[in-house]
């Protein structure tokens, strides 16, 4: 009866020494040739396709997402045609515009800092971060940490990249400071257009 007993013990200790070593985020490498990038996400992401309308025309969307804990990783892609490509510099200003005068709005704050992205060729960019306060209401806020990346494809075509984190703000740390950890910065610097 003692054997049994201490087997038991040593198995219950086993799984619960299993469980707290295993990592919540299950890093992943998803390659996504039809939206022409590859990207590492911490689980194994959701995809949605849709159209959107956009003066009169219509452009692909692609969102790729996973939520782990409280966070949202997501890459939004938008394809705009070549003979649509003079609308890419407008689109993309206003992508950037909806949300930065979002935050703005909520009495937020927006915090711009010089980064470098790395195309599927490993030539080195660079790019701006965009780490983001929305304030909710007094007590609560939420963190968006957000890139923007346009690509022209050598057809003529053009790729608008969206690349974000969303984090609700459980304690007083600040956007920049909370968003910057590895577990986010992988996300980030992992992401490869071609």
């Amino acid at each position: 009866m003692f054997r049994v007993v201490a087997k038991l013990s040593a198995l219950i200790s086993i799984i619960i020494l299993l469980v707290a070593c295993s990592p919540k985020l299950d890093w992943r490498t998803i390659q996504s040739p039809q939206e022409r990038y590859t990207a590492l996400f911490p689980g194994k992401p959701d995809k949605l396709e849709r159209r959107i309308p956009y003066e009169n025309q219509e452009f692909a969307q692609t969102l790729e997402a996973v939520k782990i804990d409280d966070d949202i990783y997501s890459i939004s892609s938008i394809h705009v045609p070549m003979i649509q490509a003079a609308l890419t510099v407008k689109l993309m200003t206003e992508l950037q515009n909806n949300i930065l005068a979002r935050a703005k709005a909520s009495g937020g704050k927006v915090d711009e800092v010089d980064a470098i992205y790395q195309a599927s060729n490993q030539q080195r960019l660079p790019i701006k971060d965009y780490f983001i306060t929305f304030r909710i209401n007094e007590k609560s806020q939420q963190f968006m940490r957000v890139r923007w990346i346009t690509r022209l494809a050598s057809n003529g075509d053009a790729w608008i990249y969206q690349v974000s984190v969303l984090h609700p703000n459980i304690n007083a740390e600040d956007a920049k400071t909370r968003l910057s950890q590895e577990e986010y910065a992988n996300f980030f610097n992992e992401f490869c257009p071609e």
